[in-house]
């Protein structure tokens, strides 16, 4: 990238502070007049039980701005922006951001491009924002400020500028890197891809029991998880009040270590280890009687791990799926991108269990791309053909 083009991307080196209704409505229209916009979020996951955006950036090729979210009671001024099918909406990595304008404003994103899943789909090993403009811009992001509290107020006036930073380079990007996908003739791949991920929605966390959302839970046997999920409700009923992210009161490791050893006393909890002197004056009391109330459940009252059985998976159908991923892996070499963009494992599959005769059957195959269909959709019948000796 020569030094002209570096000169053009620092030009707009200036953003936009939008926290008033005014500033928001005149934002829009300039927003509104442009054919592609970078896009970021900031939240505050790390500080509050119930995380929420903070901050929007959005970026023109001339002009930055940085709306804070907390300031404005309704942005709802956005949604035909974000809605536009006219208006590119340019993410890298947007499978959080799509969830959490979802989660807070319902707001959906049409015409999604992004820049992480293009990088994959052009083979890049490193596809982080910072990686990306380095290779392509010789610009370097400074970090320092990712993990800083985004829902603080006033925020610094380098915190401002280094949220809106993300944003001014992803409409150039956008562009350099659908020239590239353009000339692999991989555009339409990535394009296809976008619209699925904007299509994203937050998953339900409401479920109990809890345990079921615990990493290892299925490892422990009735009574473990009776204590367990004693614990897990005791944390998360402690973090709402204290509106902190559950592993700020304890970390999921030390849930684990109270399990396994059972402490019935304040000595006993201390010996585990599993928290610091703060945490067991805050929380030992309540967590011993946690433990002994669970111990004290009665056997009919305990709860199993749902195990899921794998389905018998007939010979014929796992010899079609080893052939199908044989066919990924030499695939995935030869064009040079992951073995998973190529065809997901529950794509292989479905291909294997329904066994298509025909380009036109694909349709049954609920999870596979129209682009995989176009690209390789005769391929892969002709190859599920021969891996069952039959004949056209």
């Amino acid at each position: 990238m020569g030094q002209e083009k570096k000169a053009d991307l620092n030009r707009h080196s200036d953003f936009h502070v939008v926290a008033t209704p005014a500033e928001l409505k005149e934002m829009v229209a300039v927003l509104e007049k442009e054919k592609a916009l970078g896009i970021d979020l900031e939240a505050d996951s790390m500080y509050h039980f119930a995380e929420k955006i903070c901050l929007i950036q959005i970026a023109t090729e001339k002009a930055g701005f940085v709306i804070d979210t907390l300031a404005l009671e309704d942005i709802s001024l956005l949604k035909p922006i974000f809605y536009s099918t006219d208006i590119q909406k340019i993410f890298h990595g947007s499978d959080y951001d799509i969830r959490s304008l979802y989660r807070d404003y319902r707001m959906r994103v049409n015409s999604l491009f992004d820049t992480q899943l293009a990088c994959r789909f052009l083979g890049m090993q490193e596809t982080g924002l910072d990686a990306v403009l380095f290779k392509f811009f010789d610009i370097r992001l400074d970090k320092k400020y990712q993990k800083k509290d985004w829902s603080k107020r006033p925020l610094p006036d380098e915190m401002l500028a280094y949220a809106a930073k993300d944003v001014l380079y992803l409409v150039a990007l956008g562009k350099l890197l659908e020239n590239e996908l353009e000339q692999k003739a991989r555009l339409f791949w990535v394009n296809e891809e976008s619209r699925w991920l904007s299509r994203l929605k937050p998953s339900a966390n409401e479920a109990e029991p809890l345990f079921l959302r615990f990493k290892g839970a299925g490892r422990l046997d009735p009574r473990e998880l009776a204590i367990l999920e004693a614990i897990l409700k005791y944390r998360k009923t402690v973090a709402k009040q204290k509106d902190r992210p559950m592993f700020k009161i304890f970390s999921n490791a030390a849930v684990l270590k109270i399990v396994k050893t059972r402490p019935l006393t304040i000595g006993q909890l201390e010996k585990t280890g599993a928290l610091s002197r703060k945490q067991i004056g805050m929380y030992g009391e309540a967590l011993i009687q946690k433990v002994q109330q669970a111990l004290a459940k009665p056997g009919a009252e305990l709860l199993r791990y749902p195990h899921k059985r794998a389905p018998m998976v007939k010979p014929k159908i796992r010899r079609r799926i080893k052939a199908l991923k044989t066919w990924r892996e030499n695939k995935a070499r030869q064009i040079g991108i992951e073995p998973a963009l190529v065809c997901s494992k529950v794509v292989m599959a479905d291909l294997a269990a329904k066994l298509p005769n025909r380009v036109s059957q694909l349709k049954e195959i609920k999870d596979m791309r129209t682009w995989q269909k176009k690209v390789w959709g005769e391929e892969i019948i002709t190859l599920l053909r021969e891996t069952d000796g039959r004949r056209n």
